[in-house]
């Protein structure tokens, strides 16, 4: 009887750890926003393109500017789960975020793609400025709610 239920508890125990690796082996991915927008805006044509063909390409944005409706902005982000040893605290595979510029006949006359990064690069003042342009200061306050976005811990 006692080795009936030594096997039984040696089943177990292999089945658990089949389980355990099996889990670790497959990597999940969670992903936000526009799949593969680094290779996508690769094919957007700045002086050429207008709305229409950038949203038949990348669809609708992610996000338009506040002040401005011609500043576009599209983000892509992927997270998955950091390995056993970390407690499984979530780790930012991908954090891209393309912004899209176009004058007032709708053509696209700028482009700029920041990655992973390009965004941790970037210096954020601490003080309150006066008097700064609506269009750089919304860039700023987005890259830096998607910065603290990233980095929160759970």
């Amino acid at each position: 009887m006692r080795t009936f239920f030594k096997h039984i508890s040696n089943i177990l125990l292999l089945l658990i750890i089949i389980f355990l690796t099996n889990c670790q082996r497959n990597q999940v991915l969670k992903s936000h926003g526009i799949s593969f927008l680094d290779k996508r805006q690769d094919s957007l044509v700045v002086n050429k393109m207008n709305k229409n063909d950038v949203r038949s390409l990348l669809g609708a944005p992610s996000t338009v500017g506040v002040f401005d409706d011609t500043v576009w902005i599209y983000i892509e982000r992927t997270k998955t789960r950091g390995k056993l040893l970390n407690l499984g605290k979530n780790i930012t595979l991908k954090n891209n975020v393309l912004v899209l510029k176009f004058n007032n006949r709708g053509l696209l006359y700028e482009k700029k793609f920041y990655d992973k990064e390009d965004i941790q690069k970037i210096a954020f003042s601490k003080e309150k400025e006066e008097g700064v342009s609506k269009e750089s200061s919304f860039i700023k306050s987005f890259l830096s709610s998607v910065r603290q976005k990233m980095y929160k811990k759970k």
